[in-house]
């Protein structure tokens, strides 16, 4: 690949009096990537719709959403918030629809989906991009069975639900909590194993968090150099199976916020060594 496809629209960006960077990073982070000249090329997503929002929420509590009666993931009932999540969630469809078609990779840079539940928004997530994306894809007849790895600090409990609530017994999910400094290096020696786990599945969706960095005031058991080797043996690996990856940002929460998009740009790039000479 000459460049790797990100799907972004300043539409999925909005500004919430939030502690979380979560909701303006999508612009820092491709503002970030196109100054240092990373072989990134930006494609506008396409927003989903409500039908689709339902496919992994409650209808009534989609609508509450949308119509901003219902408080969203910062705890507020922002109309830009409310405006935006189509487009982020729509980021991340576009992405995914993106690796099948190529093959090969494509990036998402959003964040807020994993907490979100099947009618519940929490932790800075409301809507769950990645199980609207995969109940989508499998409702178009595009993916039989979608792997989920989430390396957020924290655990997906909202897409555990989803899955378990649907009875979605075709979405194979691994995230987990790590604290321990000490677990690292072992985390890292079972990430192949971890990625070989999805071969059975058409499509992989990495959430590729910032936020398990030994620094992060909400993380972490990482160091900067541990991140990198964690990106690197997911896209390598995956790339070695034949199995497409739709990537995004997930948590980050270091101030300045500058430390969290060097993480994310150093994601970017470990993908494009995994991928840049296809």
């Amino acid at each position: 690949m000459r460049s790797i496809e990100v799907y972004y629209s300043p539409k999925q960006v909005s500004c919430p009096d939030s502690d979380s960077p979560s909701p303006r990073k999508p612009e820092w982070v491709v503002k970030e990537w196109l100054y240092r000249k990373l072989p990134v090329r930006v494609i506008e997503p396409v927003p989903v719709t409500r039908d689709q929002i339902a496919l992994a929420h409650h209808p009534r509590y989609v609508d509450g959403i949308l119509s901003c009666e219902l408080m969203n993931g910062f705890r507020g009932r922002q109309k830009e918030v409310a405006q935006s999540l189509p487009w982020t969630c729509g980021s991340f469809l576009s992405a995914a629809r993106a690796a099948l078609e190529n093959g090969l990779v494509a990036c998402s840079p959003t964040s807020g989906f994993h907490h979100a539940g099947l009618k519940s928004a929490y932790g800075y997530c409301t809507f769950n991009g990645l199980m609207v994306a995969a109940l989508t894809l499998h409702a178009e007849g595009r993916v039989r069975r979608v792997g989920i790895l989430d390396c957020d600090q924290h655990y997906g409990d909202g897409t555990a639900e989803i899955i378990a609530s649907k009875q979605l017994d075709w979405i194979r999910h691994i995230s987990k909590e790590y604290v321990d400094p000490d677990e690292a290096e072992p985390f890292l020696a079972r990430l192949p194993g971890m990625v070989r786990s999805f071969a059975d599945c058409d499509l992989l969706m990495y959430q590729a968090g910032a936020d398990p960095h030994v620094d992060d005031p909400l993380g972490g058991f990482l160091t900067t150099e541990q991140l990198a080797r964690r990106d690197q043996i997911v896209f390598t690996v995956a790339k070695e199976m034949g199995l497409p990856v739709v990537w995004n940002l997930a948590g980050g929460y270091q101030e300045p916020v500058y430390e969290v998009l060097k993480i994310h740009t150093n994601t970017m790039l470990a993908c494009f060594a995994a991928y840049g000479s296809d």
